[in-house]
């Protein structure tokens, strides 16, 4: 549990120091550790688990399903197996109550 919440506050502080670690749309992480090291992290830890096989294959396998469903941008929602064709509140809320109704009549 502490670890979900470790990330979840990662992403967040992340997602919100957007702009200091992304350099013309690649992201840096030499910029992007400094955002995450209010969190308590054991830094040296993170560099090595960053350099992880395991995380590695994790990323490969993101990649392979990314690839499989034709996934061009994110985010990118499916219902059921259905990608979304174009983002949006209606749009997302549309698919969800057509798949509801192809599931229940």
């Amino acid at each position: 549990m502490v670890r979900k919440a470790l990330i979840a506050g990662a992403v967040v502080l992340l997602l919100a120091a957007q702009e200091q670690w992304t350099v013309q749309h690649v992201a840096r992480v030499d910029l992007a550790l400094p955002v995450l090291a209010g969190l308590g992290l054991n830094m040296e830890q993170l560099r090595q688990d960053m350099r992880s096989p395991a995380l590695d294959e994790l990323v490969r396998q993101d990649l392979k399903d990314a690839v499989a469903l034709n996934v061009a941008q994110t985010p990118e929602f499916f219902v059921n197996g259905k990608p979304l064709p174009s983002f949006g509140y209606d749009e997302l809320k549309a698919l969800v109550e057509q798949a509801l109704r192809e599931s229940y009549g």
